[in-house]
This record gives C-alpha cells, structure tokens and sequence, in this order.
C-alpha cells in the first residue's frame, strides 16, 4: 500500500503557512509603558534588543496544521494497492430465489452479491426486468474487480444477452447454472428498408427483379404484423394495395421507375440502374448515409476498395461493396439477366438481396454450459483510493478546534 499525490503541484499551497505566523507576529500582546514621576529623571538605559516571540502556541500549531491539511487536499492524496479481495455474486434475473439462496449460502456470509444488470444493484433489491446485455455487463464487472477478488456467476440454463465474441474475462469463474431458462426475448426486425429505382431504357427489364424483391419485403413484414398481432390477441391490420396494384403493408417501399436524380426523402437505397458516371447530386445523397445500389456497366465512383459481399452457391462474387463517406456503394458483377446470374430467379433472392441491404441483427440467446467464460483477459489495475473525504473531515473538525481556541475565555481574559 503506498500514499501518492494525484496534484502535487498543488503542494504549492504550503507557502500560505507563513500566513499563520504573521498575523500571530502581528497581533501578539505587547507590553505598554507606563512613567512614573519618581524615575523621569533617570537616565535612560538602553533597551534590550526584540527577540521574535510567538504567543498561544496551541492555537497557532493548529492552524498551521488546518493550512497544511489544506494544501494537502488540494494534492489530491491517494492509497494505492488497496484492494477489497472479497467474493462476488453475480446472478441473471429469472432465477428462482431458492437457487438464490443456495448460492448465498454456498459464497459465504461476506459476499458481495449483485443482479448482473445495468448498474449492478444489490440482490435484496427487486429483479430488473432488463437482460438485454448480459455479455457486455459482465465483462464490465469483471474489469473492475480487483485481481484477487473470486467471482460466482448464477445463470439459467439458457442465457440471454450473448454477443458474437467469446467470453474472455481476466479470473476463473464459478459458472452456476440452475434449471431456470430465462424468459424468451424477441429479436425485433427493422422494418425493410425503402427502395427507390431509377433506370434508362437499356435497364427496363433488369427493375422487375428488384421491384419484385421489394414487394416481397412488404409482404414478409405485413405477415410478421400479423403473426405478432395475433399472438397479443389483435386483429391484424389490412394490407393496403397501391396505385400500381401491389399490396402495401404498413410501411410504403418507393419502386418508382423515373429517369431522374430525385431521391424520396425517405428513401435509404437508391438503385441507380444506368449505364456509366453516376451524377454528382446521387453521389452526395450517398456520402451523406445512403445506400447505392450499380448495375455492371455502370462506372463505381472512386472510394475505398471493394469487397465481395455476396456468392453464389460456387463462391463466385455477385455483388461487391465499398464504402464512400457515410454510405455504401454496392455493385452487380454480372448482367441482371437470370442467364448470367440465376440467383435472380431463386426463391431467397429477396431475402438474400434484404440481409445485403440490411443485416439481421446477431443471435443473442444461447445454452448456459456452451457460453462459460474462458480466462486470459488482462486484468485492470486496482483503481486508488482517494483520501479526500478522510481529510476534509479532518479540517472541518481542525477548524472547530480553531475557534474553541481563538474564542476561549482564557484568551479574552489576556486580551
């Protein structure tokens, strides 16, 4: 354990110690003299010379100590190598609470037991509802517990709240898992995302197969509505049908077929079906987030280079992708004729072009046994202790003394 200073320059501040001295140097008792008759003519002696003398010593060591505390805090003063090396208990909401007990009684009397929650409250509180990031908190906690510190984790046997990346934390774990699996949590979709076609004449046949993708976005999340509808006890809503025929769910998907430059302000992928440069104005809509979607023959701005992000079944590339400022740039490598690229007739073509478009968001539920936590994680220094609030109570009980002293009746009495 040593004591360091966060601020010590802050130290500076002991030069007001001189303070203390001069006012007591100031304000001292001095002797006045008083003339008799019978001495006025003496002769007069020479006086002794002043020696500098400080008087109540008591009062002025405190407030020479009160300033020096001062100084001190302002320092910043810490310990470092304290560490609080007691057992965790971490437990995910939905347990039952005779497991809870269990595992009390199995850490011991001085554990710390938490919900692994946002914010790590005490588990006499109630269970947060919210399990949504159990891998993220987790290594948090881990993070901030010293080196020493064993852990204990109580999970269902299926676990919400997994991430893509294995669990690495810098401790061997007690990973408990009960027979409790936790609430199932929906994974929500985004609606799909608004499509809007512009095209020349020589790309008049390639639209069909993106203005059929497209609708069949609408169809998909309409029956999703349905079904969560449904599952609630509603009715469902009505597909609405549009000026061209097509049913509508309840968001529109723009598939105009214009020849112009004009972006629907809600759109967020614009596929540019024309042969050679792409316009300034469609190039700007792009940097500014957008998505752009290229035919072959089409002349792909200058950005960062382009990466396959679509296959076939061959592993040969369909669709490569690059990004330029905040948006993305995405091309067809071959002719949307079903010839060249058959993925254009499959039935997942509208799925597989959707996942391109829009990725789904990553699985988040998985089996407690295959999720354990592995070691090998850095572990993060003990954080020091700070010593301010130890100090400032020091000078305010210093600064009473101060005045018993400065106010007693003693020192009136010699005043």
């Amino acid at each position: 354990m040593n004591l360091v200073l966060l601020l010590p320059a802050a130290l500076a501040a002991l030069a007001a110690l001189a303070l203390p001295l001069l006012v007591h140097l100031a304000r001292r008792q001095q002797e006045r003299p008083t003339v008799f008759a019978a001495l006025r003519w003496l002769r007069a002696q020479p006086r002794p010379r002043r020696r500098v003398r400080f008087d109540e010593w008591p009062l002025l060591l405190v407030r020479l100590l009160l300033v020096a505390l001062v100084a001190l805090l302002l320092a910043q003063p810490a310990l470092l190598g304290v560490e609080d090396a007691r057992p965790r208990l971490l437990v995910v909401p939905g347990v039952d609470e005779a497991a809870i007990r269990e595992a009390r009684e199995r850490s011991g009397d001085d554990v710390d037991a938490r919900w692994l929650a946002t914010g790590f409250p005490d588990l006499d509180l109630p269970a947060p509802v919210d399990t949504s990031a159990t891998a993220s908190l987790l290594r948090e906690f881990d993070a901030s517990l010293p080196a020493a510190a064993p852990l204990a984790v109580v999970v269902p046997d299926t676990l919400d709240g997994a991430d893509a990346a294995r669990l690495r934390l810098a401790r061997e774990v007690d990973w408990r898992i009960v027979a409790a699996p936790s609430p199932r949590r929906e994974t929500a979709r985004l609606a799909p995302p608004v499509l809007a076609i512009r095209h020349d004449a020589a790309h008049r046949g390639d639209v069909r197969f993106l203005r059929a993708a497209a609708l069949a976005w609408q169809v998909d999340e309409a029956g999703v509505t349905a079904d969560a509808d449904e599952a609630a006890g509603q009715e469902p809503p009505t597909a609405q049908a549009g000026a061209d025929g097509a049913p509508r769910g309840r968001r529109t998907v723009d598939v105009s077929v214009e020849a112009d430059t004009d972006v629907p302000a809600d759109a967020q992928v614009l596929a540019w079906l024309h042969a050679g440069e792409v316009p300034a104005d469609v190039l700007g809509w792009v940097e500014r987030g957008g998505q752009l979607l290229l035919p072959q023959d089409a002349t792909a701005p200058a950005s960062s280079a382009a990466a396959a992000v679509w296959r076939d079944a061959e592993s040969r590339p369909l669709v490569n992708a690059s990004a330029l400022g905040n948006g993305r740039v995405l091309q067809f490598v071959r002719p949307l004729r079903p010839a060249a690229m058959p993925a254009l007739v499959e039935p997942n073509f509208a799925a597989e072009l959707r996942d391109l478009l829009q990725p789904p968001p990553a699985p988040t539920r998985v089996a407690a046994p295959d999720y354990a936590p592995d070691t090998g994680a850095v572990a993060a220094p003990a954080p020091a202790r700070e010593l301010h609030v130890w100090l400032a109570l020091a000078i305010a009980l210093l600064a009473l003394v101060e005045r018993w002293l400065a106010t007693s009746r003693r020192r009136r009495a010699v005043a």
